[in-house]
């Protein structure tokens, strides 16, 4: 079935008008802090994880297919976002306007709602590892939900949440120091444990016991886990309306990877010459800590802990940033309501910010009572976002099959790259499992009400017959899914 061309994509207004009436110049950002907020949105509290994470399903030999599938699949998706910011330089916050451009209206805001959803559940993880990190030094925040830990979280994020209404250049800025900042820790874990790295260790059960499955079911296992802490790559993208050059965008996404993807090769792989794989996967997390104190000793775990606490504030911050920007964007094409496109006087959109904190409030209140784990909201963001990823490695493949673009972007690989990016991306919703995507279903569907306000606010026609299948087919799956976890058979 072909999918309708949508006849017309209204490009987002860079500078919506402000609450007060004035306008504010948008802040642009060069190819450091693009380059600044890709790192940072990757690098957040994933990696200190990831050794115990990886080895609680997988031995060394499926790790290092899985981080080999994750990183070849991931680079293919860079290259696809890089091709379409060259080729589309008229489309802003790719995630959401590649979707639209593909297949219309509903699809692009069920992307950029998918996206925005992803960013604050995946803050909420943010705060949750951040106090369970602080909880190591201060018994009192146990594991990040005690209510010491939901209390502090809560002055966290509004004290943020503050900072960056008075300008995103300002929080570009910290969020590239920060950044800064949390590599250094990591390339100390590198080097030292480097240096305690025992080659029989690694080689110890290489393909991991039978209770593991299959080396197929281990690779699987590693999938979710590999695209968490890869998510990200598209920060710059997001951010193109920002950027002072539009090839700048291109360029930051493929850095910001690369760089990226050495620091989590580096972490996973080396913690295996340390622990076999069933001693890493009964580590505690942050399990970086536990790799190092074995390594160097006690001062080895405080350095990974504070590592962690600065990693995840810059994390939190860039993941805010793009919420927002995620929201913004669309408001200014239409397919949300009108108020998110709003800016105040220093140029951030304030609605929209207001709107994605607010949720994580809510969240944090949440975890008291359902006590969510760290784990269960990353596996969940995580899933939330596998559909946005499709949708621009889908478009990309039609571009290139099309032909279309700016026609000095266009290059001979462009086609079998994209074509490639979008089977790695039915992959991964292959591997994350049905549970995880009918519990996405279940957060996509409340958007129809967005979707909805935003149509009548302009008058115009909610539905085509193809958006209508799509919403039934959503309604399908999320019923599907309350059912289950009303009687149990589904949950976190």
């Amino acid at each position: 079935m072909s999918l309708p061309q949508p006849t017309n994509i209204d490009r987002a207004p860079l500078n919506p008008s402000n609450a007060s009436g004035s306008k504010a110049a948008p802040a642009k950002l060069g190819l450091g802090l693009l380059v600044a907020l890709v790192v940072g949105s990757i690098i957040g509290s994933g990696i200190f994880g990831l050794p115990q994470n990886m080895a609680a399903g997988a031995g060394a030999g499926a790790i290092l297919i899985g981080l080999t599938v994750t990183g070849i699949g991931m680079l293919l998706l860079v290259r696809v976002y890089q091709m379409l910011s060259l080729r589309k330089p008229e489309l802003d916050n790719g995630v959401y306007a590649y979707a639209r451009a593909l297949s219309g209206e509903y699809v692009g805001f069920n992307a950029a709602w998918g996206y925005w959803v992803s960013a604050w559940v995946g803050n909420v993880g943010y705060l949750v590892a951040a106090f369970g990190a602080l909880g190591y030094f201060f018994p009192v925040f146990g594991n990040g939900n005690s209510p010491a830990a939901i209390a502090g979280a809560s002055l966290v994020l509004w004290a943020i949440h503050f900072m960056v209404l008075r300008g995103i250049q300002g929080a570009a800025v910290l969020n590239a120091v920060v950044t800064a900042a949390k590599v250094v820790p990591l390339l100390l874990f590198i080097a030292l444990v480097a240096m305690a790295f025992q080659i029989d260790t690694f080689r110890l059960n290489f393909w991991g016991d039978a209770q593991l499955g299959s080396v197929l079911d281990q690779v699987k296992s590693t999938m979710l886990v590999t695209v968490w802490v890869f998510i990200g790559i598209e920060g710059a993208s997001v951010y193109s309306a920002r950027a002072q050059r539009r090839e700048d965008v291109g360029r930051a996404t493929v850095i910001g990877f690369l760089i990226c993807l050495l620091l989590l090769m580096s972490v996973s792989l080396l913690s295996l010459g340390v622990f076999n794989q069933p001693a890493l996967a009964d580590l505690k997390n942050p399990s970086m800590a536990g790799v190092l104190e074995s390594a160097v000793g006690t001062w080895g775990a405080v350095l990974i802990y504070v590592g962690l606490i600065v990693s995840v504030g810059g994390g939190f911050l860039a993941w805010m940033l793009l919420a927002a920007e995620s929201l913004f964007t669309p408001a200014g094409g239409g397919v949300m309501p009108a108020g998110l496109s709003k800016t105040n006087t220093r140029g951030v959109p304030a609605n929209a910010l207001w709107l994605t904190n607010g949720m994580v409030q809510l969240f944090l209140i949440l975890t008291l009572f359902s006590q969510a784990s760290y784990l269960a909201l990353i596996s969940l963001s995580t899933a939330m976002i596998l559909v946005p990823y499709l949708f621009s490695a889908a478009y990309g493949l039609a571009l290139t099959w099309r032909g279309e673009g700016v026609r000095a972007a266009h290059h001979r690989s462009d086609t079998p790259v994209a074509a490639l990016a979008t089977v790695y991306c039915v992959w991964l919703l292959y591997a994350a499992g049905f549970k995880y995507l009918l519990l996405s279903a279940l957060l996509y569907a409340p958007g129809v009400l967005l979707y909805g306000w935003a149509k009548r606010q302009r008058h115009e026609r909610v539905f085509t017959v193809w958006e209508w299948a799509i919403l039934l087919a959503l309604l399908a799956l999320a019923g599907t899914a309350a059912t289950m976890l009303a009687t149990g058979r589904l949950g976190l």
